[in-house]
Formats: C-alpha cells, structure tokens, sequence
C-alpha cells in the first residue's frame, strides 16, 4: 500500500494515519456562514450529509449550491437525477429557472456573504447543458459573477462545449471541473456524453486560456481490467492537463436511483449498503483507490487528490486526512 509522508504530500491532502479517536467536524472556518438565501430554492447550502460521527459515516464537507438550472441531457445510466426528478412529468429535461430571481438572490449573496466562497452550479444540471441556446450560463451567470471579485463559480460538466466560456474571460471567477471516466466505462453508461477524450481536448482549451481545471474521476467501475483502464484515463488526463486537483469516487446509488434508473446493468457492482445508499464493497474501493492514487503519485508526482462521498473509514484507511480535505466542491 501506498503510506504518503509529510515531505511528500501538502498538508491537507494526504497525511500519515490519524491517531484513534472521535471524529473531528469540518472546521468552522471551513463553512460557509450561511444556510440559504430567501427560501434556498436557488441558493442554498448542501447539507444533506451530516458531519461524521463515525468510521462508516460519510464525508462531505458543506458546500454552496447555485440551483439555476434543473435537469440534463447526456442521460447517465447511474445518474441521481432519475431519482431526484422522478416526480416531474419532464423527467430529467433541462430547464433553466427565472433569471429575475436567480439575479436578484446571487445579488443579495454577494451582497451579504463577505467570506470568499465557490458556489456549484452543477449540482442538479450539467452546469453548461445550454450553452447552445439562450438559458447559457456564460450569457446569464458567468457575467454577474464576473462583475464582482469576492467570490467564484464551480462549473461542474461532461460537456465540451466551452466555446462561449472560453470567450467569456472570466479565468478569475470561474473553476472549471470535467468528469472524467475510462473510456469502456463511458462508452458504456455514459452514451449520450461526449467521450472522455473530447471533454479532456476541451479541458485543455480552458487551461491554456488560463482557467484552473478540476477533474472528478466519479464514479470508478471495477470492470474486468478496470485497473489498465484507468491508468490510461489518468494518462490522458496528465497529457491534456495539470489539474488544480483529482476528486475521486466510486460507483453509488441511493434506492431511489436505481428504482427509476432505465439501464440497473451498473447495479451488479454494488454489494455493500451504507447510510448513502448501495456502495461496491469496501475491499474492493480501496484496492481501487489505492492503486490509483498510487499511480499517479508514482508516475506524475502529484498529490492534489481528495475523495467523494467516501467514510472516515476509507479515508483512514489509505492514509488520507479527511479533516483537513480540499474535494472537487470546496475553495
């Protein structure tokens, strides 16, 4: 196993084993100081994860999310939006809410909150899902954030669609992250998104125009020889850019997911219940999650990785200091 040192790792990535004892909460200076603007219903905090209290308990640091828009298109086999919007009569179908309100509660937040922050876009839709059409984030977001200097906007996408972004200049406001999967995997259950190399070439496209890029490898499949198969994406990934850093997460569903889930073929991968739904086993994540992150220490030196969703247990387990964590969704 992989046992990163001091020397080698920063402080806040990845740490020697912690010493036993209760679980530490997020520190409270690393929430955001607000729970929701208005009635939350465009900006909110999540906190659907509770802080850890203990080694099964998941950790998920509090993060703002910006709800502009609800819904995608590329139509992911495990996506959680099946579960999430199984209630709406359009299904998954993207739809941008009313500007007026979405302008008038980011207004009154950047009035309001004075501690710097990142606000997700791309919680409950690909954040640039209509970059085609007139509800684009770079036509409608992108510019309010640009007109101040305090805080700034996660772009969370499978799209390589980022002509108007890279247009936009806003490298100053915006961090730009691509979920990223093996190229079986995505060819698999992500038919409707663009290929993992197409999202990686446009990747690049906004890191040489400056733009800090993130990479969400989420969620890793233990297919037959699942590990030559994300050494390649990780190869990719290093070809194409130097991210700021690598999120990484397993294949997980809630029971809602599955149930409305048209493609359950990804279920047989998952044989662990946890109290965030149905997980591949614990073994078999870690061997995962060591192997990788063994990799791309060894090969390219670089220590910029957190983990998704994943329990202190895990966490401990490959050596990695949860208390500290800087994930795809924190400043």
């Amino acid at each position: 196993m992989f046992q990163p040192t001091l020397t080698e790792f920063e402080l806040g990535t990845a740490v020697p084993r912690p010493s036993e004892g209760p679980a530490v909460q997020m520190p409270a200076d690393a929430r955001p100081p607000f729970s929701k603007i208005a009635d939350g219903s465009i900006i909110t905090l999540f906190d659907k994860t509770p802080a850890p209290a203990g080694p099964d308990d998941v950790v998920c640091p509090h993060f703002v999310e910006l709800k502009w828009a609800n819904g995608c298109n590329f139509d992911c086999a495990w996506c959680y939006l099946n579960g999430t919007f199984r209630f709406r009569p359009m299904g998954k179908a993207p739809y941008m809410k009313d500007f007026d309100r979405i302008s008038k509660d980011l207004r009154e937040y950047f009035q309001e909150v004075t501690k710097p922050s990142l606000l997700n876009s791309g919680e409950l839709s690909d954040s640039l899902v209509f970059e085609g059409n007139g509800s684009a984030l770079t036509k409608h977001i992108v510019p309010m954030f640009k007109s101040q200097d305090r805080h700034k906007l996660l772009v969370v996408t499978k799209s390589a669609n980022v002509g108007k972004l890279l247009r936009s200049d806003s490298q100053e406001r915006v961090v730009v992250s691509f979920s990223i999967n093996a190229e079986k995997v995505a060819k698999r259950w992500e038919k409707k998104a663009p290929s993992p190399a197409a999202r990686l070439k446009a990747a690049r496209k906004l890191a040489e125009a400056g733009y800090k890029i993130r990479i969400r490898l989420d969620p890793i499949v233990p297919i037959e020889g699942w590990e030559k198969e994300y050494k390649a994406i990780i190869d990719a990934i290093f070809r194409n850019v130097k991210p700021e850093r690598i999120t990484l997460g397993s294949l997980r569903g809630l029971q809602s997911t599955i149930n409305f889930s048209e493609d359950r073929s990804w279920t047989e991968y998952l044989d662990d219940s946890s109290n965030w739904g149905k997980k591949i086993s614990f073994d078999k994540r870690y061997e995962m999650y060591d192997a990788i992150i063994e990799y791309i220490w060894e090969t390219y030196k670089f220590d910029r990785i957190s983990l998704c969703k994943e329990t202190i247990r895990m966490w401990e387990r490959l050596c990695l200091d949860h208390k500290h964590m800087k994930c795809n969704c924190t400043l």
